[in-house]
């Protein structure tokens, strides 16, 4: 699934400084013709928007609401108990293949997978190996994102287990992996909308989502 920009991509300020995600518009989450989902109201920490993709004729078909600690890129080998403690919610719009606006080609279908392979490079983008020196992570995330492609593209395959979650109070099955980097999972709601999720230091397990009902509230 093609996109204009990545999920979960740190923005820069002055002096390459990075922007606190709280701080980034809510525009784009406006715009959205389909809903939000984060975390149900069970979660109490803090809530902050990250970022929109869009598909070649500028709709927004993708977002991510993060919940916890703001994540920076950290090394693997940083103790558990230093890690930041965050989950992430990628919500994607559920839709067919279809023509672009402008009718000069196809955009492709998005779908469970579409929600899995997003969740699995969120989490990338914030980790890598801790005997890997900084100038070889450009390679090492682009081998790690084609990972995270076939495996997204194979949820019936043994990488995958089945977990029950609540969604708008109902229980719904997703498909789940772990990994040293973290936990991944994904799955479908009754609005419309696939819905991934990635995390690290917290449980995925006692994990419930809910639409958001007032998403520029979390600007």
């Amino acid at each position: 699934m093609e996109t204009t920009s990545r999920v979960a991509q740190p923005a820069a300020g002055e002096g390459g400084q990075q922007v606190p995600t709280a701080r980034r518009t809510v525009d784009g989450y406006l715009l959205a013709p389909f809903p939000w989902y984060g975390l149900d109201e069970a979660f109490t920490g803090p809530r902050w928007l990250m970022q929109v993709g869009t598909a070649a004729d500028g709709a927004v078909e993708h977002g991510s609401i993060g919940h916890g600690d703001e994540p920076s890129v950290r090394n693997e080998s940083v103790a558990a108990d230093a890690r930041e403690k965050f989950a992430v919610v990628v919500t994607v719009a559920a839709n067919p293949s279809r023509r672009s606006a402008d009718g000069t080609g196809l955009l492709e279908a998005t779908s469970v997978s579409s929600a899995a392979w997003l969740a699995g490079v969120g989490l990338l983008s914030f980790t890598w190996p801790g005997q890997m020196d900084h100038s070889l992570r450009d390679d090492w995330l682009e081998q790690q994102t084609e990972t995270a492609w076939a495996l997204a593209d194979d949820l019936a395959g043994s990488a995958w287990s089945t977990l029950s979650l609540p969604v708008d109070g109902v229980p719904t099955p997703f498909h789940y992996r772990e990994s040293e980097f973290g936990w991944v999972l994904a799955g479908s709601t009754p609005e419309g909308v696939h819905v991934g999720a990635y995390g690290r230091g917290m449980s995925a397990y006692g994990l419930g989502f809910a639409v958001i009902k007032d998403v520029a509230a979390y600007a």
